[in-house]
């Protein structure tokens, strides 16, 4: 049965962000409250996690995981970024966005799109994630927390240790963080290409691509 740690929504508890981490290192999986809505986050290099994670969302081996980041210096260890992309991140970020990125040498294999060699970056702008990115020293792999045949995200705590209490370690109850998924934004072509519409203003985005405008899809 999967631990439920119930945190204030602005001021995180340090104890219990603490015991969170403490499970992504022994490789557990977590859910956790964003600035879009809950996803699921393990340790970027634990295998079975990832695995574990593929079943929950029945997702197979194209799809694209996230590395959410502290910051920018962060995702430039695990991410090609040239400045016409720095821009656009440091526009944006930290906020409600998701790009996809080349990824360097640095990036293991299995963190990438088996294809296109990218990977999904994140710098979510709420307390909890940031105060966890810190405790960990590390990034962390996440999945927005939409089950299969779910129109939407799970948003409550509660409901979420309910249903999926079997099958993670455990929940971050951050409070309602809504439906709307993030913004993706493809970075790894030019001119950049708008792979969802979410939470995030594309305002930002048309700003910082300078000459290289920008493909709707």
């Amino acid at each position: 049965m999967s631990q439920y740690l119930e945190l204030h929504p602005v001021t995180p508890q340090a104890r219990l962000i603490r015991i969170a981490a403490d499970i992504v290192r022994a490789g557990g999986v977590i859910a956790y409250p964003t600035d879009s809505c809950y996803a699921l986050g393990w340790h970027l290099g634990d295998v079975h996690a990832l695995e574990r994670v593929r079943r929950i969302r029945r997702a197979d081996q194209h799809h694209h995981f996230t590395l959410v980041c502290a910051d920018l210096a962060q995702v430039g260890r695990f991410a090609r970024l040239e400045t016409w992309q720095f821009r656009i991140l440091r526009s944006c970020l930290p906020g409600p966005y998701t790009f996809l990125l080349k990824a360097t040498r640095e990036t293991p294999r299995r963190l990438q799109n088996p294809r296109r060699r990218t990977i999904g970056v994140r710098v979510p702008d709420h307390p909890v994630p940031r105060m966890l990115m810190h405790e960990l020293g590390e990034p962390l792999m996440s999945s927005t927390l939409l089950l299969p045949e779910e129109a939407e995200p799970l948003t409550s705590g509660v409901e979420i240790q309910q249903r999926l209490e079997h099958e993670i370690d455990a929940v971050l109850d951050g409070g309602d963080c809504g439906v709307t998924p993030t913004t993706v934004v493809d970075l790894s072509v030019s001119p950049p290409s708008i792979v969802r519409t979410g939470r995030g203003s594309l305002a930002p985005i048309l700003g910082g691509s300078g000459g290289h405008g920008i493909l709707e899809v």
